[in-house]
């Protein structure tokens, strides 16, 4: 006869009858096999009504139990004997005898996984039969957990003894004054596990108490010693596993090592722990090691957790944290299939939150409300008046089911989820499993808890406005809150887990500007908000790390925290150039004082000119420079705040591309020809002056043309004259290391360059090209101005001559830059040969459009009927008629295409037609400098760079109406003519030419 049960409930029915029926068949099986008095066990109870009863609802319920089940016949007959809590003890008093001395790891795993298999196994059947109570399922699952921590820990204790890298005080007890620290947190701190759960540890170990005759290897070895353990606990074999182990709930899992010492702990929390830090602390409690050393580590971090004069600002970022979950009181879009009954609305999640953000409020100055375990906190919280007792009745309850459904998820394939079957059947199963007759009862009654759990949940928000804007935005923890990767997934990030990673770093004070406890209150309040205005960019993710980076570089963060705060345009503004504009993104993190600049109150007024106080307000700040390296930083700050400010109106629309190549060349015509000056005070006092002898600075390209962009480079040429000897001119410098006229300026002009381009920490103040230079790259960097007319004259290629009409002193000696503009125009105004300079023209076209041609008209330098186009018609047009009419010249394109009209050289609707183009050009790449890396992919153009592209080219007409087809079908259209006046005016001309027996005349190098 079986022995009677240890139970009386009745228990569920099976969901499956085939998989009982299979599941009776191999209980048979497995009892034909086995000893004779387990065998006429096993077959008296499959032959009982109870026994029967208790092998269908477990196999036709839960295919992982079983397989446990009729594996185990020997072991349930111990169990259905003695009773769950008889059978539960001795099976936890004979692992320890056994392995409680294990000298050998793969004995110690295998006695792991088998007393965990059958542990696991009593724990559901005394659940299932409703045998046992919550608090003692769970305590049993704890104690199960805690026996395997403590024999794994003294395992490797004593073989780290034996292997002489720890001394032991007591090597028959080696936890004694090991020094060894294991905290259980979370749920089995609180000894509260789930049927699958995972276990929560944080391995320390005290360096102060410590003893080892290695102690250059003391991290080394309880390192090795964290990932032992986590292997004994965790790795699979073919008994199974024990318990998955988590070790991410340590001060800084991302930067810190497996095992943390306890100094190193104590700065931490002493100094950037955070507020669900001290929440989770709550319920950490010692499970194995030293108890000494864990009983000091925790009294250590008591006034951490438990406050006795919490500051406001502690009060409202605990709220905070509350409120980043999106909680709505009566507010019912919950539905069963599918929902997380842990961390989704009216979960389990939410009844600890509900007591851990109390506690911690109220925690500090009243002892009675430092419990661990959930329900015994809210109870503790109604005991002083915190919380009224029909709402710890209300969540007891709802608790007690919901922990009840938890484990039934989890007995039917033993897996770590606390989510609902997706699927109707699914559903049914698990309410079958749960003993419903009705699964509508049971969706009535899961609803009916989860909203209780919602409600008081959410009347812990009803003082302060909600954190989570369009969904649960919760950066606490070790794991991605599942609301959390969907709201950010909605919002448009396409990888929220690295979103979360991120934010996450920021609220454990990893960089300077986090580390105070202000700045990350700050910085949770303006999350959602950032987070919000991030995804309005084109690549959200990709702005957010460029923030990521931003943020990196702070030094301090409360300042800039509290300016977003109150300035919250301010914000939108960082994210817009975050996500939209690389180059001012790079200069924003530079140099992130440049806030303060948008703040005042003319940043956004029209752009000044040279004579409308840009001139005078470089002259102030330069004053203030105490030498000659100071002066290059005050020169690279105030151009680059300049540049800032000038992308930023062209960012929004304040002014465009074309406008702003004024304002942005008459920086550079500002601070060129200042640091000109200081590199030749530097330089003579070395090398002293050529008596006589001037140098100029000249410009060429966009910067002699007025046109630069907010990342052009500058082309510049230095050209100097010294007094023939026969005039008296010295062959030398008069200082103290004298040098040749030639040498002399060649190395002047290096160190304007480096002065210009030298990496500084706001950057450089220009990339410099000195390649139009006479010879180019193969000529001397400094030519003498003799030597420079010559050169023109005589050895100069056409494309130099083209280069030539965007010639325009900036600097230097006010003499000698009138003889070199002299010398420029006398170049410009000699008569040529007009078929060669057409035939020239035509010929270094085809050749950059045959290296640099694309069919992208987005490339409007390249493009036909782009930039080049129409600077090589203008060039052309002002070196064929120079001679004979020289008003046609003019450095600025689009003056010299209206001087051309002016002049009979160029018709005046083809000359009006051009400037406009010339002008859409401008405008376009103006703005794609700031929003594109490279050229802009006419497949990847988000809806906010296409209404920045719509602004920039189309200003007077309404972004919202032009489609990116239709945009993209203009530009070719406005080429397309562009590049027809090119045909007519230059290339088909040169087609009907005869070759020419000159040697070709090379593209620029």
């Amino acid at each position: 006869m079986a022995s009677p049960l240890p139970f009386s409930t009745p228990l569920p029915k099976p969901f499956d009858s085939a998989q009982a029926a299979l599941g009776m068949e191999r209980w048979r099986q497995q009892a034909a096999m086995a000893e004779p008095e387990t065998r006429a066990w096993a077959e008296g109870f499959a032959g009982s009504a109870d026994g029967r009863a208790l092998i269908e609802a477990v196999c036709g319920n839960s295919p992982y139990l079983s397989h446990t089940l009729t594996r185990e016949l020997s072991f349930v007959a111990g169990v259905m004997r003695e009773g769950f809590d008889a059978a539960f003890a001795a099976l936890i008093a004979s692992l320890r005898a056994d392995h409680g001395e294990e000298r050998s790891m793969d004995r110690l795993m295998a006695g792991l996984r088998v007393a965990k298999r059958r542990a696991a196994l009593l724990i559901a059947l005394a659940d299932i039969a409703g045998a046992w109570p919550l608090d003692r399922v769970t305590g049993a699952l704890s104690d199960m957990a805690e026996t395997g921590v403590q024999l794994a820990a003294n395992f490797l204790l004593r073989r780290a003894g034996e292997a002489g890298t720890l001394t032991l005080p007591d090597p028959q007890r080696p936890w004694i004054g090991s020094g060894l620290i294991i905290l259980g947190m979370g749920k089995l701190g609180g000894r509260e596990l789930n049927y699958s759960s995972d276990i929560d540890l944080i391995v320390l170990y005290d360096d102060a108490v410590v003893q080892t005759p290695q102690p250059d290897n003391l991290a080394r070895t309880f390192i090795r010693l964290a990932r032992d353990l986590v292997r004994i606990m965790d790795e699979r074999t073919r008994d199974g596993y024990v318990f998955r182990t988590d070790l991410r709930l340590r001060p800084d899992p991302g930067a810190t090592p497996l095992a943390v010492s306890v100094s190193a702990a104590e700065i931490y929390y002493g100094s950037v722990g955070q507020n669900w830090e001290r929440a989770a602390m709550i319920k950490a409690r010692p499970v194995a090691g030293d108890p000494e050393a864990g009983a000091a580590f925790l009294r250590f971090l008591e006034p951490f957790v438990w406050r006795r004069h919490l500051d406001f600002a502690a009060i409202q970022d605990i709220h905070s944290i509350k409120r980043q979950i999106n909680a709505h009181k009566g507010h019912r879009e919950v539905t069963v299939n599918g929902h997380d009954i842990k961390v989704g609305r009216g979960g389990i999640r939410e009844i600890e939150f509900f007591a851990q953000t109390q506690q911690l409020i109220f925690g500090g100055r009243d002892p009675r409300l430092r419990v661990a375990p959930t329900l015994r906190a809210n109870q503790a919280l109604c005991e002083v008046g915190r919380v009224p007792q029909q709402t710890v009745e209300e969540l007891a309850e709802a608790y007690h089911f919901l922990r009840r459904v938890e484990h039934r998820i989890q007995m039917i394939d033993d897996q770590q989820t606390h989510r609902i079957p997706a699927d109707d059947d699914g559903v049914a199963h698990l309410a079958t499993f749960l003993g419903y007759d009705d699964t509508a009862a049971f969706r009535a009654e899961l609803l009916a808890k989860l909203g209780q759990v919602e409600d008081r949940y959410a009347e812990l928000f009803e003082e302060a406005p909600s954190l989570s804007g369009p969904g649960n935005l919760v950066f606490t923890g070790t794991d991605p809150d599942p609301g959390t990767v969907e709201t950010l997934a909605g919002m448009g990030y396409a990888d929220p887990p690295r979103v979360i990673s991120v934010v996450s770093a920021w609220h454990r004070g990893r960089y300077r500007a986090t580390r105070s406890g202000r700045a990350r209150e700050l910085l949770t309040e303006l999350t959602p908000a950032l987070l919000s205005a991030l995804a309005k960019t084109p690549a959200p993710d990709t702005a957010l790390m460029k923030f990521d980076d931003f943020l990196g570089k702070l030094p301090a963060g409360v300042g800039l925290f509290s300016l977003f705060v109150a300035n919250p345009w301010l914000l939108e503004l960082v994210a817009e150039i975050m996500g939209t504009a690389p180059q001012l993104s790079a200069t924003l993190s530079r140099n992130p004082s440049l806030l303060d600049a948008v703040l005042s109150p003319d940043f956004f007024d029209p752009l000044p000119g040279k004579e409308e106080g840009l001139a005078a307000d470089h002259a102030r700040v330069m004053g203030a420079a105490r030498d000659f390296e100071d002066a290059l930083t005050l020169a690279r700050r105030w151009t680059n705040d300049q540049r800032f400010r000038a992308g930023v109106h062209i960012l929004r629309g304040i002014t465009d591309g074309d406008r702003c190549g004024a304002f942005l060349a008459d920086l550079a015509d500002i601070v060129v020809p200042d640091l000109a000056a200081r590199v030749e005070e530097e330089f003579v006092q070395r090398h002293g002056r050529i008596p006589g002898a001037a140098w100029v600075v000249v410009a060429m390209g966009k910067l002699g043309s007025r046109q630069l962009t907010v990342t052009s480079d500058i082309d510049l040429i230095v050209i100097y004259d010294v007094p023939a000897a026969a005039d008296g001119g010295a062959s030398l410098s008069d200082g103290a290391k004298p040098l040749s006229p030639n040498e002399y300026y060649i190395k002047l002009t290096q160190r304007l360059t480096n002065a210009i381009t030298a990496p500084m920490g706001d950057g450089r103040l220009y990339e410099v090209d000195m390649r139009l230079r006479p010879s180019g790259n193969a000529g001397p960097l400094a030519t003498a101005l003799g030597a420079f007319v010559k050169y023109q004259a005589s050895d100069a290629w056409t494309w130099e001559h083209m280069a030539l009409t965007r010639a325009r002193v900036i600097g230097g000696d006010p003499q000698l830059a009138g003889r070199v503009a002299e010398a420029v125009r006398t170049v410009l105004t000699a008569p040529r040969d007009p078929e060669r300079l057409l035939r020239d023209v035509a010929d270094m076209r085809r050749r950059i459009d045959k290296e640099f041609g694309t069919a992208n008209p987005w490339n409007v330098k390249y493009a036909r009927g782009g930039l080049i186009d129409i600077e090589f018609i203008t060039q052309y047009l002002q070196l064929r008629h120079g001679h004979d009419t020289p008003d046609i010249l003019h450095v600025g394109t689009a003056k010299a295409l209206r001087c051309a009209a002016r002049t009979g050289a160029l018709a005046p609707e083809v000359a009006e037609e051009l400037e406009s183009t010339l002008r859409l050009w401008r405008r376009v790449q103006g703005f794609l400098r700031l929003t594109t890396a490279g050229v802009l992919d006419p497949r990847q153009v988000s809806p906010s760079l296409l209404a920045g592209l719509v602004r920039a080219a189309f200003p007077e007409e309404d972004a919202a109406a032009i489609d990116f087809p239709e945009l993209d079908r203009r530009i070719r259209a406005i080429a397309a003519r562009a590049h027809g006046h090119y045909v007519a005016l230059v290339e088909e001309p040169a087609s009907h030419l005869a070759p020419s027996a000159d040697k070709e005349d090379p593209k620029p190098s």
